[in-house]
């Protein structure tokens, strides 16, 4: 396959793996709603596309990448009378790369099958940084498509830093159990990190965070991405909401595990915090939040 594609989406995820695509020498036809990154991205290399009727001047088997909010959002792009399927032929592909909900994933590749267009979904881990620099990615769909486009993997992840996984959906259910993992891993440093501030010890949690990553059990990028957030912020994280944010993974993670019937006490009571923080503020909270703030680019602040 040509190294062509259609970029839908071009928030702080799909700017930066734009921006990997045009460096490994990809012609990247962009859509994004806000045309200031559309601007900013011509100028890189990137041609904007106005309209989604430009899909059809490409060369086929056309290849289109959405990386937008999960939800109507991607119906609506991909079936909508206004959206690209009535500018796609038999033997085109989409790769849904935004953290889609794994059944939406399964009814979107149905649906797309009736009129010969393959889909793959891509659940990619990294944030902003991977993004830009090479992320970790969960692919699912058809092999053969898959196969066609592996390329494109190899070129916006880290080395050896993407996996296939066969059936549509298996990408973003694979994606989904890792976020509702994230969510139980950074309860717990949030939680620690509160007994540790509570202590009669009077501890820089700085060092803490600092000795925690030197080669313990625990060593991890959340642990650095909280010292990164105390040296930014301070200990007390003054400008940090307390209120986490959510969207979808964690609940959507809680869920499945209630219909397979497996125990996820940790995942669960991780979600169900999140909600309840608006009403009860913590340091857990903060600190939760300052770790989504450093690797997502979430807004945290009060």
């Amino acid at each position: 396959m040509k190294k062509e594609i259609a970029f839908i989406g071009l928030g702080k995820m799909g700017a930066g793996i734009v921006r990997q695509l045009l460096e490994h020498k990809w012609k990247v036809l962009g859509y994004n709603r806000s045309q200031d990154i559309v601007k900013a991205l011509k100028r890189e290399g990137m041609v904007p596309m106005h309209s989604f009727a430009e899909i059809k001047s490409m060369k086929t088997p056309r290849l289109v990448w959405l990386m937008l909010p999960a939800g109507k959002t991607v119906d609506e792009i991909l079936f909508s009378t206004s959206g690209i399927l009535p500018h796609l032929d038999r033997g085109d592909i989409v790769i849904d790369g935004g953290n889609s909900f794994y059944k939406d994933s399964i009814a979107r590749d149905k649906k797309l099958a009736k009129r010969g267009i393959r889909f793959i979904d891509v659940g990619f881990s990294g944030g902003p940084g991977g993004a830009r620099r090479g992320g970790c990615l969960m692919i699912g769909g058809d092999q053969k498509a898959f196969r066609a486009v592996e390329q494109i993997f190899r070129d916006v992840s880290l080395s050896d830093g993407y996996r296939f996984f066969s059936g549509a959906g298996a990408g973003h259910f694979v994606k989904m159990i890792h976020n509702g993992i994230e969510y139980g891993m950074m309860q717990a440093i949030g939680e620690g990190f509160e007994i540790l501030k509570k202590s009669k010890f009077k501890l820089n949690l700085t060092k803490v965070a600092e000795i925690y990553n030197r080669g313990s059990v625990i060593e991890s990028r959340l642990v650095g991405w909280l010292k990164s957030a105390f040296d930014e912020y301070g200990e007390e994280l003054k400008p940090i909401s307390s209120t986490v944010g959510h969207t979808g993974e964690g609940e959507w993670t809680a869920k499945t595990a209630r219909e397979l019937k497996v125990p996820a006490k940790i995942i669960e009571g991780s979600f169900q915090f999140r909600v309840r923080s608006k009403k009860n503020p913590s340091y857990t909270g903060k600190v939760v939040s300052a770790l989504r703030g450093q690797f997502g680019g979430h807004s945290v602040k009060k």
